[in-house]
C-alpha cells in the first residue's frame, strides 16, 4: 500500500466503501445516500422548545438531529422529547451529544438511536499540562480509560445504538498532547485508542469524525485516519465536519472547504454544516455542497494521470519561482475577469477595492484591493492605480507602447509558436492559458526554460479539482516551477452555489499547497464585486491570505447560556478591523479553551451569562459578567499591543 493511500481512486471519482451502520430506520454508509444532520441550539430541558427546533431541522432535510445532554438530567429527558418527536410523525434518529458525564450516556443510550462521545473528554483527562510519559504510565492510562468507556460500549451493543466517536482539535486529552502533540497524528490517534476498545467488545456499529476549526487540520486529519484504517483492515464511516466554522459567508465557505475536499475523494458518509446561526440554515448548504456529487462517477476521463507526489497529511507550499508578485514566498493574487464588461471610468475599480480622489488625484487601496485583472481585448479607458496589474490578450498587448504593470496573455499554442519564431519578449512577466485537456508533455520544456512565466490553468471537467490537481502532479514530476494561477469558468449559478462550488473546486487544492493564485468567472448572475470578495474568503478561509480578522465561533447548542448569535456579532462589530488576529466565540467549556490553540484570544461562556477569556490557552479572566467582557476582552488586546485603533 502506499504511504499516502487514502482514498479508493484520485482520478476518478468514487466513493470510499465504508461499512453499514445502523440509526433507527436511516442506515448509513456503505452505498447509502450521504446523511445530513444538524445540532439543537435549545436549552435540552425545555422541551417543547427542544422538540419544535428539531422539527425545523427535519422539515427541511435533517436526516439526524443532534441534542445536548450535559448531564443525566437532560439525557432522561431525551424520552419526552422523542415521545412527543414520534407523536407528531417525526420518526428520524435522534443522537445524544456526551462529552464529561458517562452516567448521561449510559441513559442516553437506552433511548436514542445515536450518541456521540468524545474521547478527549469523555473518559479521560485535559488540563494542558505538560509532562513527560514513559510507555508503562502510557498503558496504564490506556487501562484506565478501557475500564471507564467500556459500559458505555456494552449498553450500545445490548440496545443496537449506534455510537460516534468524534475527535476534536480542541479537546485532545494531555496524554495524546504529550506524546503526539496538538496534531492531527494526535486526533486518529485518540480516536484509534476508543476503537480498539469497542473492538474489544465486538461492537462495530461506530462512526468516526475528526474535527477543527482550521480546514487543513480537519483535511489531514481525516485523511490519515482512513490511511490507519486501511492498515488495520477497517473501514467506519465518516462523519464529517468544520467546528466552529463561523456565520455568514465565512462560515459557508470554510464548511464547503473542509467538507467538500474530502467529498471530492469520495470521502464522507454524513455531514453537518455548523453555523453560528438557527440550525435550520445549516440544511440548505449542506444540501448545495451534495449536490455536486449527483452523477459525479460519469465524469470526463482524466488525462496524464500521474502517482501523487504531495505529502496529503501535511501542509507543504509548493516550491515555485518568484515571479513579480507571484510564486515564491508571496501570498496567492487575485485575478478578476473584466474582458466582458472592460473599463470605461473609476466607478469600476471601486467595486474592486480602489477608491480614487480625484481633488488629490490619489488613490486608496483598501483590504480587498484585487491585485490584477484581466481585460482580454478591451482597452483600458480611464485612469487606475499603479498597484493594479492589467493583463492583455497578446493582440492587444503588442500594440501598446507604455507596458508599466501591463503584462500579455498566451495561449499555449499561440506561445509556442512565438518562442520558435524568437519573436516573443522573455524577460518581462508573461501569462500562459492551460487547458488540463492539453497534452502539457509537449509543451513542458517550453514552461521549464521561461522563469518568467505564469500558468492560468483550467479546467471544464466535472471532476475539477482531480483533474487541477493531476496536472500539479504533473508539474512536479517534470520539476516544473512555474507559478499556478487556478482558474476556474462557472455558468448558470447562483451565487450561494457559486461560493460552494469555487470553494471546495479552489479551496481543495490551496489547502494543499498548490496554486499562487485564482481567477473566478463567472456570468452575468454574480457581480464583480462579489467574485473579488468570494476569491479573497477562500483564501482567509484556507489561511494562505489574511486579510481580515478570522472568527471561530460555535454554531452554540443546548450548554451555551448566552445569546451566541448577538454576541458574536458584538464581538464581530468591535474587533473586525484587527487584521490578521484570530478571535474565538465559544459557548461553553467543552472545546472552549481547547480551541484557544488555533486562536490569539478566546471569549468562552463558563455559565449563565458568565465569560472566561483567554489569550492562547492562558486564561486571562475568570468568570466575568457578559456585560462587561467585551471590554475586558478589548483591553486584554490592547494589553498585548494587539490593538489598533479604527481609522
Amino acid at each position: 500500500m502506499s504511504k499516502y493511500k487514502y482514498c479508493h481512486s484520485l482520478e476518478k471519482y468514487v466513493r470510499y466503501s465504508s461499512r453499514k451502520v445502523d440509526i433507527g430506520n436511516i442506515p448509513l454508509g456503505e452505498d447509502f445516500p450521504i446523511r445530513i444532520q444538524s445540532m439543537t441550539t435549545t436549552n435540552t430541558l425545555d422541551v417543547n422548545a427542544t422538540v419544535n427546533q428539531a422539527k425545523k431541522i427535519f422539515d427541511v432535510g435533517g436526516d439526524y438531529v443532534r441534542i445536548t445532554a450535559p448531564s443525566i438530567k437532560e439525557a432522561r429527558i431525551l424520552k419526552d422529547i422523542k415521545r412527543k418527536l414520534v407523536r407528531d410523525g417525526y420518526n428520524k434518529p435522534l443522537i445524544a451529544d456526551i462529552h464529561f458525564t458517562p452516567n448521561a450516556a449510559i441513559e442516553a443510550a437506552n433511548i436514542v438511536e445515536k450518541i456521540r462521545i468524545n474521547p478527549g473528554n469523555y473518559a479521560d483527562r485535559k488540563s494542558f499540562k505538560v509532562f513527560e510519559i514513559d510507555d508503562r504510565q502510557y498503558n496504564e492510562e490506556l487501562y484506565r480509560i478501557h475500564e471507564r468507556f467500556s459500559p458505555l460500549v456494552k449498553i450500545c451493543k445490548e440496545n443496537g445504538t449506534a455510537m460516534r466517536i468524534g475527535t476534536n482539535h480542541g479537546s485532545l486529552s494531555d496524554r495524546i498532547m504529550n506524546r503526539y502533540g496538538d496534531t492531527p497524528l494526535g486526533m486518529v490517534e485518540s480516536a484509534m485508542e476508543f476503537i480498539r476498545i469497542c473492538e474489544d467488545h465486538s461492537f462495530f456499529n461506530i462512526v468516526l469524525s475528526m474535527k477543527s476549526s482550521n480546514p487543513i487540520i480537519m483535511i489531514q486529519a481525516y485523511r490519515l485516519l482512513v490511511n490507519k484504517m486501511i492498515d488495520e483492515n477497517m473501514n467506519y464511516p465518516l462523519h464529517l465536519g468544520v467546528t466552529e466554522a463561523g456565520e455568514g459567508i465565512q462560515g459557508r465557505i470554510k464548511s464547503s472547504i473542509g467538507i467538500g475536499t474530502l467529498l471530492e475523494d469520495g470521502l464522507g458518509d454524513t455531514i453537518r454544516v455548523s453555523l453560528t446561526e438557527e440550525p435550520e440554515h445549516e440544511i440548505p448548504i449542506a444540501q448545495r455542497i451534495l449536490r455536486r456529487y449527483k452523477n459525479r462517477s460519469n465524469h470526463d476521463s482524466i488525462n496524464n494521470f500521474c502517482k501523487i507526489n504531495i505529502d496529503p497529511f501535511s501542509y507543504n507550499k509548493r516550491d515555485t519561482y518568484e515571479i513579480n508578485n507571484f510564486g515564491g514566498d508571496n501570498v496567492p493574487r487575485v485575478i478578476v475577469d473584466l474582458s466582458q464588461s472592460g473599463i470605461k471610468s473609476e466607478d469600476i475599480l471601486s467595486e474592486l477595492g480602489y477608491s480614487y480622489f480625484e481633488n488629490h488625484d490619489k488613490w486608496l487601496l483598501k483590504d480587498l484591493a484585487v491585485d490584477y485583472i484581466y481585460l482580454g481585448t478591451n482597452i483600458i479607458d480611464c485612469n487606475y492605480p499603479e498597484q493594479l496589474g492589467i493583463i492583455y490578450d497578446y493582440s492587444i498587448w503588442k500594440t501598446i507602447k507604455q507596458r508599466n504593470n501591463i503584462y500579455p496573455k498566451f495561449s499555449i499554442n499561440e506561445y509556442s509558436l512565438l518562442i520558435k519564431d524568437q519573436s516573443c519578449l522573455l524577460d518581462c512577466l508573461k501569462f500562459i492559458y492551460i487547458d488540463c485537456n492539453d497534452d502539457i508533455n509537449e509543451y513542458m520544456n517550453i514552461l521549464i526554460n521561461d522563469k518568467d512565466l505564469v500558468l492560468l490553468v483550467n479546467t471544464y471537467n466535472k471532476h475539477a479539482l482531480a483533474d487541477q490537481r493531476n496536472l500539479f502532479f504533473n508539474l512536479n514530476k517534470n520539476n516544473c516551477k512555474n507559478p499556478v494561477i487556478i482558474c476556474r469558468t462557472y455558468n448558470d449559478l447562483d451565487l450561494c452555489q457559486l461560493q460552494v462550488d469555487a470553494s471546495i473546486d479552489i479551496g481543495g487544492l490551496l489547502v494543499d499547497g498548490l496554486g499562487d493564485g485564482l481567477l473566478i468567472v463567472a456570468d452575468k448572475n454574480v457581480s464583480i464585486q462579489d467574485l473579488n470578495k468570494l476569491s479573497f474568503e477562500i483564501l482567509q478561509s484556507t489561511r494562505m491570505r489574511i486579510t481580515k480578522t478570522d472568527f471561530i465561533s460555535c454554531p452554540s447548542c443546548g450548554r451555551t447560556q448566552f445569546d451566541l448569535l448577538e454576541t458574536t456579532a458584538l464581538v464581530r462589530s468591535k474587533t473586525s478591523h484587527l487584521k490578521g488576529l484570530k478571535i474565538a466565540i465559544m459557548g461553553c467549556i467543552v472545546n472552549g479553551p481547547g480551541e484557544m490553540a488555533d486562536a490569539d484570544y478566546g471569549y468562552v461562556g463558563t455559565g449563565l451569562k458568565k465569560i472566561s477569556l483567554y489569550k492562547g490557552h492562558e486564561v486571562i479572566k475568570k468568570n466575568i459578567n457578559s456585560d462587561k467582557a467585551l471590554d475586558e476582552l478589548i483591553d486584554i488586546i490592547k494589553s498585548n499591543d494587539d490593538w489598533i485603533e479604527v481609522e
